[in-house]
């Protein structure tokens, strides 16, 4: 069901945002029926739909409801005081219902058993039923990262709630399950996932899976984790669960019904797992409905933006402000994803707007087709472009199934409503003047079968690159990726004249936040305690350099590794144990899952790099001797035919070998090939510095 933008969050469209929801089609007369407004730019759509945004926001005139210079203060009541709220666009506390009628509402708590909760009867209940709720008994918040904090993907983090004396009914939260994809030294890998050994037999306790947001390196290992942790409840924004669902139906077919799902309708929602609390709160990023998450619990208050940046305005006002979070139940402990965190801001912030605006120009003086290279996930953005483009009379073409499919769950959610006349299938490209074409395609990490590869290798079925063609990439660099962007933009400068990226022109705002952002929101929360996640352990440092040099407490900041174990009592002071849990790389690599292991690696590696050699020898079962001369076979080792010599070397060592062995030594077919395997691998080494893979087959007849 597709609900009406002013009933989803109690406000209405701004002035000049074609949102495309049904409420933002009900438009007075006069100026309001401009979609554009009075700003002649596409980038007026909101970063995310979940922040709302009153009419005139933006407007370079009015200066209302902007992040404050001076506190604004919006009353609301908590334990029956007037509390005061400083977020300019949500009060924390929102007058309602008598307690007691609430807690009527909802029934006697004393003898309620902990379980997880499902879609049916999750809870949204006010704040004053929460001291009904949770324990007043003493306990310790556990938080263990089973990914992220080495690398850049793999997100997820345990957090549980263990009450003295009752520690077999422990609570458990899970925060993303999200993959990560391969290094360059891991051969045949698909992806990367995370090891959830240490959740092996606690599966009753998990009250509920928390989705941040849609990237793949928060949801890509759902379709894995969740059955394998018996499905437990999915808890996310609209589009976060649509993505969820099509890829665990992409995985195993029929999977997505099994899914327990609990949407977050609303950014006040607030559910009830156990000794949990989960609020929520927005944030800026580059993927529609991504939320911060706020676990409350009797240790401590857990705040965590997931992805997020600063977005700013023209004038560089942010429009996303934290400040109420400084408001919450203390201790709190801001878990803060630090990927920027060494990047300085180096002067002033590039907008989205700006960002739109440059390739509104592109578009415009583009001398042939243009093609631009963006993320999957940035709908907002490839839509923009799309009302640029058919604006300007051109015909737009998406190429790449993850870009298709997220566009059909934006349009089906009512996120997205594109220009049907404008929109044409790869195929038909070739039926329009060049300069009336524009292809969005994905591939601009360089993924060896994506678009952007494609078309570069010449392997594309539609598209070949002309040298007046304007290619884009929209996009930045993955860390991990450099070296095969940079071999990507080399090939495709050889074949255009006209290749942008952000190094030339600003065609990408980041949705990750710099030094300064990082140093903002510190300020803004004031948390008791620090954990920098989400990005390799360098940039974890970092970051915690940032927070020490604004004067935060050094012994209240935790840098963690995966599978570090943090705990925070409800008496005595947090520390972080030497012991960690199991974390070891699970490997995918096509339907199989956590099958292959390091040791298999590294031989793919050593095939990969020096290639291998068979060996095959048919001796008698009765006398050991060898019946014929050895076969010899090399893959990626050697060209036989021009090293006829070292072959027939190596065939000569094989009989030797062969000759000096007594055949009656026990489980002598087992020995003779480990002693080829050892012999010839150092006889070829001896020959050549190099070290096949020596595959020894030894037949008795």
């Amino acid at each position: 069901m597709i609900v009406k933008r002013n009933e989803r969050f109690g406000n209405k469209p701004r002035r000049g945002a074609a949102f495309n929801y049904p409420s933002a089609q009900k438009r007075t007369s006069g100026k309001e029926n401009n979609p554009l407004g009075d700003q002649k730019s596409y980038a007026n759509l909101p970063r995310n739909p979940m922040i709302v945004l009153s009419d005139g926001r933006r407007r370079t005139q009015n200066t209302t409801n902007r992040a404050p210079v001076e506190r604004r203060k919006n009353y609301g009541y908590y334990k029956g005081k007037q509390a005061q709220a400083t977020h300019r666009r949500y009060p924390i506390f929102k007058k309602t219902e008598a307690p007691e009628k609430v807690g009527a509402a909802i029934g006697s708590t004393e003898n309620a058993q902990v379980r997880p909760v499902d879609q049916k009867d999750a809870l949204h209940i006010g704040k004053k039923i929460f001291k009904k709720i949770i324990t007043s008994k003493e306990g310790v918040l556990r938080i263990i990262p089973l990914g992220g904090c080495e690398e850049v993907g793999r997100n997820m983090t345990v957090f549980e709630y263990i009450e003295k004396g009752n520690e077999k009914n422990k609570d458990i939260i899970l925060l993303d399950m999200g993959l990560q994809f391969p290094e360059e030294d891991m051969p045949g890998i698909d992806y990367i996932v995370p090891n959830v050994e240490y959740l092996r037999g606690q599966e009753k306790n998990i009250r509920a899976v928390i989705f941040s947001h849609g990237h793949l390196d928060h949801i890509g290992a759902a379709p894995i984790l969740l059955e394998k942790l018996g499905n437990p409840p999915v808890v996310g924004r609209n589009l976060t669960i649509e993505m969820i669902k099509h890829r665990v139906e992409d995985y195993k077919k029929g999977a997505s019904k099994n899914l327990k799902t609990i949407y977050i309708k609303d950014i006040k929602d607030q559910f009830q797992f156990g000794n949990f609390t989960a609020k929520f709160f927005a944030v800026e990023h580059s993927i529609m409905d991504a939320v911060g998450v706020i676990l409350e619990n009797p240790s401590a208050t857990v705040i965590h933006p997931g992805d997020w940046t600063m977005e700013a305005d023209p004038q560089g006002r942010p429009l996303v402000d934290y400040r109420h979070l400084s408001n919450l139940k203390t201790p709190t402990i801001l878990m803060l994803e630090s990927l920027a965190a060494t990047h300085q801001a180096g002067g002033k912030k590039v907008t989205e707007k700006e960002m739109i605006d440059n390739l509104t120009k592109i578009i415009l003086e583009a001398p042939g087709r243009i093609i631009i290279g963006t993320f999957a996930s940035q709908v907002e953005r490839i839509k923009q472009i799309i009302d640029i483009a058919s604006s300007l009379g051109k015909k737009i073409s998406l190429d790449g199934f993850s870009m298709k499919m997220n566009i059909e769950i934006a349009q089906k959610l009512g996120y997205v409503k594109l220009n049907k006349s404008a929109l044409i299938p790869i195929s038909e490209i070739h039926k329009h003047p060049d300069n009336k074409i524009l292809v969005l395609c994905t591939g601009a990490q360089g993924e060896s079968d994506a678009v952007m590869s494609r078309i570069v290798n010449n392997n594309h079925k539609y598209i070949k690159i002309k040298k007046d063609d304007t290619v884009v990439f929209s996009s930045s660099i993955i860390p991990g990726n450099e070296r095969t962007i940079q071999r990507l933009k080399d090939n495709m400068y050889r074949l255009s004249d006209n290749v942008i990226h952000s190094d030339i022109m600003d065609v990408h705002v980041s949705g990750h936040g710099n030094v300064d952002d990082i140093k903002a929101i510190i300020k803004q929360i004031q948390p008791t305690y620090f954990i920098p996640v989400y990005a390799n352990h360098y940039m974890l440092k970092e970051a915690a350099k940032v927070a020490i040099r604004e004067g935060f407490p050094k012994e209240n900041i935790f840098v963690p590794d995966n599978g570090s174990i943090m705990e925070f009592p409800t008496k005595g002071k947090p520390k972080m144990h030497d012991k960690k849990v199991p974390v070891d790389y699970v490997f995918v690599d096509g339907l199989g899952v956590g099958d292959i292991s390091h040791v298999v690696l590294r031989d793919r590696k050593m095939m990969s790099e020096d290639g291998m050699i068979v060996v095959i020898a048919t001796i008698s079962k009765k006398t050991g001797q060898l019946l014929h001369s050895p076969d010899i076979i090399s893959r990626g080792f050697i060209y036989m035919k021009e090293n006829k010599k070292i072959v027939e070397d190596t065939r000569n060592k094989v009989k030797k070998i062969l000759q000096d062995t007594d055949p009656k030594i026990e489980a002598f077919p087992d020995f003779i090939k480990n002693k080829i395997r050892n012999d010839v691998g150092q006889f070829l080494f001896s020959k050549t510095e190099r070290r096949p893979m020596v595959l020894p087959v030894v037949i008795e007849v």
